[in-house]
């Protein structure tokens, strides 16, 4: 029974009383959070017909989310972060509120929900770096990878469940959608309510530029934290296919080009993936190697990749067993960044000083957040000149070669391990 208990989510971290009301906020809050998700370009292209609006949604999202994301993290490394996550939490309902308000007034202006959803993105922005930083204060070192697959785990169900949820409340009216979203973040402001104070140690400095470009140059004078951001984008931006799926759904499994639901499982494939690999995750735990676990994953998921890329390329012979293997590698891949992103984030968590986790966590954001953005455009690019196949698979292979370049290059972060498993 303990064998098999060992396949499972390791859940020691939820013995710690924050962390335990912290994750289970999160499950009610998340799916709330994808609601919003669907709602807003739904609501965007409802009022102008126009799916040009609604791709406004990424410039409107991801400038804030960039720019308050990096200075979240330096003020998660000056002020108290009990302090910032209430300040952040409270900005979060009261943007769903707003969401919640145009909508029930029927206002139907697109630069209000445009505005309202930059301003949401920018708190986002401040409340993720602290919210990330306090775990290594609440936990002991060797439950950050289990924490990490924990909290990964309920993102990506809320990404499965937030849109099947939206998809059946809409019909009901937006205003719904964002109600409950708001009221979803209530539980989350009482768990960072109960948290203890988490002043920051060894704090220098103002949480200015200046304080943003130290905690960038950090990086230099520390290869296996950089390591660990190169490797993600590297895993992303040539690696993530996402932006292909309408097309490749349509040409080569058959699907209408509207979409449908050929569509809806390529897009489900990956979080399934993920969510797999975090019930099954307990394994993580026992890794001290952490290093050498994330080069492995990743390049697992080069594999995943390229395997999606034959199975696109072979559809047009075998329809259905090839849209079957595709699933296959994308639910693979998912399983695999689940694990990188669990061993990444604690490698990150537990070799930085805790007075630069919080800036640090701030690249990190952008790095998640910026990497998948970057893959859109280029696979895009790529696939025009060298079709789906090859821009899908071809991606696949060259995450395998550039990853394992990096390994050789970067020997430090091949062999590294916790400080705690070190001494």
């Amino acid at each position: 029974m303990a064998g098999i208990r060992g396949l499972f989510a390791d859940t020691a971290p939820l013995a710690n009383p924050y962390f335990r009301r912290l994750w289970r906020a999160n499950i009610v809050t998340v799916i709330g959070a994808q609601l919003t998700v669907v709602a807003v370009p739904a609501q965007i292209y409802a009022i102008t017909g126009d799916s040009g609006y609604v791709g406004l949604t990424g410039l409107f999202g991801l400038v804030p989310l960039v720019v308050f994301g990096l200075w979240g993290g330096a003020l998660a490394d000056h002020f108290d972060r009990r302090s910032l996550l209430l300040v952040s939490t409270f900005g979060l309902i009261g943007t769903s509120a707003l969401f919640w308000v145009q909508a029930a007034l029927d206002l139907r202006n697109v630069w209000l929900l445009l505005g309202i959803f930059a301003l949401q993105q920018a708190f986002f922005g401040l409340n993720q770096p602290a919210r990330s930083a306090i775990l290594p204060r609440l936990l002991p070192a060797a439950q950050l990878p289990a924490a990490s697959a924990l909290s990964m785990t309920v993102s990506m169900a809320g990404a499965i469940a937030g849109p099947m949820v939206g998809g059946v409340l809409i019909p009901l009216g937006y205003s719904w959608l964002y109600l409950i979203d708001t009221l979803t973040l209530l539980a989350t402001l009482s768990a960072v309510w109960r948290l203890p104070s988490l002043p920051i140690e060894n704090r220098v400095g103002s949480p200015g530029l200046r304080s943003i470009v130290d905690g960038l140059a950090y990086l230099k004078g520390h290869p296996v934290l950089l390591t660990s951001f190169l490797l993600d984008l590297i895993a992303m931006v040539f690696g993530m296919p996402r932006s292909l799926f309408p097309e490749i759904a349509h040409l080569a499994f058959g699907g209408p080009i509207a979409g449908g639901t050929e569509l809806a499982l390529l897009f489900a494939a990956i979080p399934v993936g993920a969510v797999l690999g975090g019930v099954f995750s307990g394994w993580v735990s026992g890794v001290t190697r952490q290093g050498r676990a994330v080069v492995w994953c990743i390049l697992l998921w080069g594999v995943a990749m390229a395997g999606f890329g034959l199975a696109v390329g072979l559809a047009s012979q075998w329809r259905v067993p090839m849209l079957a293997l595709a699933l296959a590698m994308l639910v693979g891949g998912g399983a695999a960044d689940m694990a990188s992103s669990a061993f990444r984030n604690a490698m990150l968590l537990s070799a930085a000083d805790d007075a630069v986790r919080g800036r640090l966590q701030g690249v990190f954001i952008v790095v998640v957040v910026g990497g998948p953005r970057i893959a859109d455009t280029l696979h895009g690019y790529a696939a025009g000149v060298v079709g789906t196949t090859w821009a899908s698979g071809g991606g696949g292979l060259l995450v395998i070669a550039l990853t394992a370049l990096v390994a050789v290059l970067v020997p430090a972060f091949w062999r590294y391990v916790p400080r705690a498993e070190a001494t």
